[in-house]
């Protein structure tokens, strides 16, 4: 009599298996940890604050965060004459929560630019000087490659 199993249960991973060897983990580090954190992209990911810990500082103001709950009830989506005897949390449901535009950036994204309109399709594009030129200068005059007949 044999001892197959027909539904073998899948194998148990240890240390070895389961993320590669050990041998294979260590690594060798060549700088100390606080001038390794200067350097990109650990400098840039510590030197940049997320919209979370920027609305923990002190200084941080949002003026259009309700003051008290009327304020609260007063920006919410509930229409009286629509919603009629709604129920205490439909009352207070916010834009932000159901998609509608709320003029508040919700998550430390860049807003996507629209690409730019040129008027009748047109790819000429009028370039300003960066440096305003004397009009006495005879760098600034046109040159005429033709005789005047």
């Amino acid at each position: 009599m044999t001892c197959r199993d027909p539904y073998p249960s899948p194998r148990l991973q240890n240390d070895d298996d389961f993320i590669g060897t050990k041998s294979e983990l260590q690594q060798d580090w060549i700088l100390p940890t606080y001038i390794a954190q200067q350097e990109e992209p650990w400098g840039r990911l510590n030197s940049t604050n997320t919209l979370s810990s920027t609305r923990r500082t002190v200084y941080h103001n949002d003026p259009q965060a309700p003051k008290d709950s009327l304020d609260f009830v007063l920006k919410s989506t509930y229409d009286h004459q629509i919603q009629f005897k709604a129920s205490k949390p439909e009352v207070y449901i916010q834009p932000e929560t159901i998609g509608l535009s709320h003029g508040r950036q919700l998550k430390n994204r860049a807003i996507p630019e629209p690409p730019q309109h040129i008027p009748l399709n047109h790819p000429l594009r009028v370039a300003e000087v960066a440096k305003k030129e004397s009009i006495h200068s005879v760098r600034c005059a046109i040159r005429k490659s033709q005789n005047m007949r």
